[in-house]
């Protein structure tokens, strides 16, 4: 049975730091666990991570890793749900940027909801690359050279974001056919 799961031994770093919308995380980290994905919580937090959910605090996670000990090679994907406070400490963290560029440059999945496309923008990794998230990080990622999609999963290679929310099923589908390898085609080209 275990073979039929399309991401059997796949391994997925879910980056968060406190105030990361908590359902983005568990929705994508539900389908990547019934599709047989290992997950892991990497985060710049010591030993619990805090999410947000439905406008206060949530539940804790765990973290398996902090970012210091990361590296790119160790996943065959990224997920980084959106949170404005999550996303506003990863921006300033030198070992987000690192893995978030890393994982870009190995060609390999990342998935990328709601306000985390911004990090494209502080990753300075933001150029020619289509995307779609949280209108609040529109102009700054504009501003950085990405080309703004209003796809509910805007794909570009390997590099798949969504505004979330309404859009989630369409951005787990996407990320998940991403990391199996299937070919993806977003809304707009299937029509």
């Amino acid at each position: 049975m275990q073979q039929d799961k399309r991401l059997s031994g796949k391994k997925v770093a879910i980056m968060v730091a406190n105030g990361f919308q908590e359902t983005h995380m568990t929705e994508a980290q539900r389908t990547l666990t019934a599709e047989g994905a290992g997950s892991v919580i990497i985060s710049s937090e010591i030993g619990v991570v805090n999410g947000w959910h439905e406008g206060s605090w949530g539940h804790n996670f765990f973290v398996d890793s902090g970012l210091n000990k990361v590296l790119p090679s160790q996943y065959d994907a990224l997920l980084v749900p959106g949170g404005e406070r999550s996303i506003l400490a990863l921006s300033g963290n030198a070992h987000a940027k690192r893995i978030i560029k890393g994982m870009l440059d190995a060609d390999k999945t990342v998935g990328m909801i709601g306000r985390a496309v911004g990090l494209l923008a502080s990753a300075e990794c933001a150029s020619n690359r289509t995307v779609t998230g949280n209108e609040v990080v529109k102009e700054q990622v504009q501003q950085a050279g990405a080309i703004w999609s209003t796809d509910q999963a805007a794909v570009d290679g390997h590099l798949i974001s969504s505004a979330g929310n309404d859009d989630l099923p369409a951005f787990i589908e996407a990320f998940v056919a991403s990391i199996s390898g299937v070919e993806v085609e977003t809304e707009s080209e299937a029509a």
